[in-house]
């Protein structure tokens, strides 16, 4: 009788103990994975991108509302409330932060050094002290570089081409945004070789571009060159409108500047960046920590002229640098 009890206890024990590890199973597989996406502009003006991540992540298998959850936060233009959003993202808390550029990079490391947070597009990490290096980045960050800084010599020479007696350039930026000082010290290396002088303009708010444009042709500038900037990204259309009234050549940084009506742009794929931003997701979700994983540098980049706007300021495109855009748009 004593072993039938003791028999019976045990498999009682068994069962209890089965019945334990499908609770904590079906607890765990439970535990949807949450990715918090941080933004300086809103999503409509960044939507192509946005969209990018999406697509990149459902090619590696995930399907939002079932296997993962995205928690987005925009600043809306507004720089100065990334650090409010960052800190909402981490009590959240998520399993990772992607930063969509170097403005929202930089509240995103002051929130949190233990949630994984992956760069989409920053100018210079290593020079904005997000990253160690490339190859070993360190600490709680990883992602992918634009090499907007080596670009900006190539978008000197460009406009050089185009307006071939060009001696004077204004250059829109705000040096308090990561990777704009950088971008333009290695301009200025470029404008030494090609005889051409330089005009920084800070902008820091939408209060300061009218102004900034307006001391463009007091100086007398022929061309400008605009540097990622979270505040005239905001206005990009007023931005582009403004210029245009000044019969300005403008290269810009960003791709979405020729929606608005820009002239040129040539940089990185920022879509694609975005795209590849979500492996990086994938792999920190499948346990490989930020700091085993080296920045990624452009793989795609980008020429594209906008010939119906540049023809409305009577600015005529070479047919040699028409032959090398990626795309035209007539």
């Amino acid at each position: 009788m004593r072993n039938e009890k003791a028999g019976a206890l045990s498999i009682l024990f068994v069962v209890v103990l089965l019945a334990v590890a499908v609770v904590a199973e079906a607890q765990q597989a439970k535990k949807v994975p949450r990715i918090g996406v941080l933004i300086a502009l809103s999503p409509a003006a960044i939507s192509a991108r946005i969209e990018a991540f999406r697509r990149g992540l459902k090619e590696l298998g995930y399907i939002e509302g079932k296997n993962i959850v995205i928690e987005e936060r925009s600043a809306e233009g507004k720089a100065d409330r990334l650090p409010g959003l960052a800190a909402e993202l981490v009590r959240l808390p998520v399993d990772v932060i992607v930063a969509g550029g170097p403005a929202a990079t930089g509240p995103a490391k002051a929130a949190t050094s233990t949630i994984p947070i992956v760069m989409t597009t920053d100018s210079d990490p290593v020079a904005s002290g997000f990253v160690a290096s490339l190859a070993r980045p360190g600490g709680n960050i990883t992602g992918l570089s634009t090499l907007s800084p080596e670009l900006s010599g190539k978008q000197l020479e460009l406009l050089k081409e185009i307006v071939p007696k060009l001696s004077r350039v204004a250059v829109i930026g705000n040096s308090t945004e990561p990777g704009n000082a950088e971008s333009l010290s290695t301009m200025q290396l470029a404008a030494g070789a090609l005889a051409t002088q330089l005009q920084f303009l800070e902008v820091r708010s939408p209060k300061d571009i009218e102004n900034a444009v307006s001391a463009i042709k007091k100086e007398r500038a022929r061309a400008l060159i605009a540097l990622r900037n979270v505040a005239i990204s905001t206005h990009r259309k007023r931005f582009a409108e403004l210029v245009a009234k000044s019969r300005l050549p403008a290269m810009y940084s960003i791709r979405e500047f020729i929606d608005a009506g820009g002239h040129m742009f040539y940089g990185a794929n920022l879509s694609d960046s975005w795209r590849r931003a979500a492996t990086y997701v994938d792999k920190i979700l499948k346990g490989t920590k930020p700091a085993d994983l080296p920045v990624e540098q452009p793989k795609k980049f980008e020429f594209i002229i906008n010939l119906k706007a540049a023809k409305q300021i009577g600015l005529t495109i070479p047919p040699n640098v028409l032959a090398r855009a990626d795309k035209v748009i007539k």
